[in-house]
């Protein structure tokens, strides 16, 4: 049994290289931290623990959840850690972890929950071989986001350097992989083209879409950060036992990735690439010549399923040009950009992107057709959104191509993209948009709007807008209207009231001006002050309205 190093304190003027208590890991700032080495066992546990998390947590509905993930966790951490140190102090805390999950079983509560994780933590940090007091323990857990982003970056350089010794097969696996994987997406953003293939094959490719559809952002989000963590423990497990022979990362340009190698080199992954950007330009120019033929420049028919083409395609296509940015930047990076023959990859880089901002001018026009049938909502402006940083992102990668930036200038220069895409949705006022967008569409006589009116709760920077629909010429619609603005104003007013209780923190301006005017325009909605009017009047426009959805 390996005898216990002494406890290290959090205020030590300094800490030994493999310290894990430092608030930045040692070799951070200069790009040489040491690292085991990468294997199987370490990617296969990454993959378990965080598919553990998914099913117990995400998927989970109660304590017996958290019970197994208490059970299974510790076995996966230690068979994935490198060199573990199994000590005493390893099994005292994973017998604690096994009554926490005998006791959750039986009759378990949140606190037990949140005693599990940080013993989850104290476990790991046993098997780097330190002592797991509270405190270490605490900041040990809080630098699983700082190890884990390490870690992620050492899997991508050992799965490039892996690939090369199976050259030849990728020659004509990558290309084989890149025509199945975009033409799925393709398939998937058609229904005609979905149902034209044997029924077999639908049936396989209808279940894998069904099972794509059922997998949220959040829970895609959720397996990333459950993976992420567990990365970061992992690491933190193992970098105690590090092998000293194992070389060192280059030197770091500051963009998160090491610098690229400068001289003259021939890259044995070209052929692969250059095959797939062939293989590519030529899917997506035969997928585009379908596309302008089945969408474009014709009248739809009564019945034309709008939401499979033009809100679940607009959404794969959006997906496939995901896909793109993401192909394109894992092609130009590393020893390629130092090919000679690295003119000729760029030529074909180029018409690639072109195909594909092609194929983003259809994306819009898939959406803009799904506008044009019921009108605009919140979720279609978050697509617009979503749609135009996709292609900000796909700019940067042609960017970076073009002069040469490492991978990591990309990754950090796309979440720069995300964030200001999010911020600038959230500065949006969206239900004014849409609700003055569909207004307008109404008065001029397209009633087909009023069903995103109907459907979608509006926020107060938008109620004030409706207020032209109590003029129109479509009865329904106008007493629909009336009835809304009268069950608003009495919200309002019983928000107004709770918000006083509230004080002054609680205040909002637009809030307080919607009652403003609700209460001075009083008059033209009164005949819906009772209930009964007001909700029959709510049900028949929005039985009306739905013939739309």
């Amino acid at each position: 049994m390996a005898t216990e190093p002494a406890a290290t304190s959090l205020f030590a003027p300094a800490e030994p290289a493999t310290s894990p208590f430092r608030s930045v890991p040692n070799g951070w700032r200069r790009g040489t931290i040491d690292q085991p080495p990468v294997r199987r066992r370490e990617v296969v546990a990454v993959l378990l623990l965080a598919a553990t998390c998914d099913l117990t947590i995400y998927r989970g509905h109660g304590f017996a959840g958290y019970a197994l993930l208490f059970l299974l966790a510790p076995v996966l951490f230690a068979c994935g850690s490198f060199r573990p140190r199994l000590g005493t102090v390893a099994w005292f805390i994973g017998a604690m972890l096994a009554l926490s999950a005998a006791r959750l079983l039986w009759c378990g509560s949140e606190l037990l929950v949140a005693a599990g994780f940080f013993l989850l933590a104290a476990f790991a940090m046993a098997l780097s071989g330190h002592v797991p007091y509270v405190a270490e323990t605490a900041v040990f857990a809080s630098q699983s986001i700082a190890s884990g982003y390490q870690r992620l970056i050492q899997y991508a350089r050992c799965a490039t350097a892996s690939s090369v010794s199976r050259i030849p097969f990728l020659n004509f696996a990558l290309p084989l992989a890149a025509f199945v994987g975009f033409g799925t997406v393709f398939v998937l953003a058609n229904p005609d083209l979905l149902a034209s293939f044997s029924e077999v094959l639908e049936q396989v490719v209808k279940q894998a879409r069904e099972w794509l559809l059922r997998l949220s952002l959040g829970e895609t989000v959720f397996w990333i950060g459950a993976a992420w963590v567990a990365t970061g423990l992992l690491l933190q497990a193992s970098r105690g036992h590090a092998e000293r022979s194992e070389p060192r990362n280059p030197p770091s340009d500051g963009s998160g990735e090491g610098a690229e190698p400068t001289a003259t080199e021939t890259s044995r992954l070209y052929p692969a690439f250059r095959n797939t950007l062939l293989t590519v330009i030529t899917l997506f120019a035969v997928y585009l010549v379908f596309e302008f033929r089945t969408l474009w420049f014709r009248e739809f028919p009564k019945g034309f399923y709008y939401s499979g083409y033009a809100h679940e395609g607009a959404a794969w296509l959006t997906f496939a040009l995901a896909l793109a940015t993401t192909v394109l930047s894992l092609v130009f990076r590393g020893s390629v950009m130092h090919d000679p023959r690295l003119a000729k990859l760029r030529r074909l880089g180029w018409l690639w992107s072109a195909e594909n901002f092609v194929l983003a001018v259809a994306v819009y026009h898939r959406m803009g057709i799904y506008i044009d049938f019921n009108g605009m909502s919140p979720m279609r402006m978050v697509g617009l959104y979503g749609m135009s940083a996709v292609v900000v992102g796909f700019i940067l990668v042609l960017w970076k191509i073009g002069r040469g930036r490492s991978f990591g200038w990309l990754v950090r220069r796309q979440l720069w993209t995300l964030a200001i895409a999010i911020y600038l949705f959230a500065l949006t006022p969206v239900d004014a948009i849409v609700v003055e967008y569909n207004v307008r569409r109404i008065l001029a006589g397209d009633p087909a709007a009023s069903v995103q009116i109907s459907v979608h709760p509006i926020r107060s920077e938008g109620v004030l807008l409706l207020r032209p629909l109590l003029d129109c010429d479509d009865a329904i619609i106008r007493s629909g209207i009336q009835a809304m603005l009268a069950q608003r104003e009495k919200e309002a007013e019983a928000l107004d009231n709770r918000r006083q209780s509230l004080g002054w923190t609680a205040y909002q301006l637009a809030d307080r001006l919607v009652l403003k005017q609700l209460r001075a325009e009083h008059e033209r909605w009164s005949g819906y002050d009772d209930e009964e009017p007001r909700e029959a009047a709510l049900k028949r426009f929005h039985a009306y309205a739905y013939q739309w959805y």
